[in-house]
């Protein structure tokens, strides 16, 4: 799955939840996802906090198959900024 059809579904989970915060995933050369208040783009912008993983976990971790804890201390995720962010977010997603 893409970039922009992990955005999309993204977009539904989050145009409702009242998430005030920005967040970009950062799949590295596959590219970005900005989640800004409702708003989800592909467009690299400046945020609250960065998670970087892979195209293939992030499919996984928006699909409920991979647990956002247990990637972080596995390491196949890393966040940078403000790491309460990347909390509130795991809530919205999970």
């Amino acid at each position: 799955m893409g970039v922009q059809e992990i955005a999309d579904k993204i977009k539904s989970r989050v145009a409702s939840a009242g998430f005030e915060h920005s967040v970009k995933f950062d799949t590295g050369s596959d590219g970005v996802i900005v989640i800004d208040g409702a708003t989800v783009s592909t467009t690299d912008a400046p945020t609250d906090c960065t998670i970087k993983l892979s195209l293939d976990d992030l499919d996984s971790l928006i699909a409920g198959d991979l647990n956002p804890t247990m990637a972080f201390m596995a390491g196949k995720l890393k966040v940078e900024g403000d790491m309460t962010v990347a909390m509130a977010l795991s809530q919205l997603l999970g």
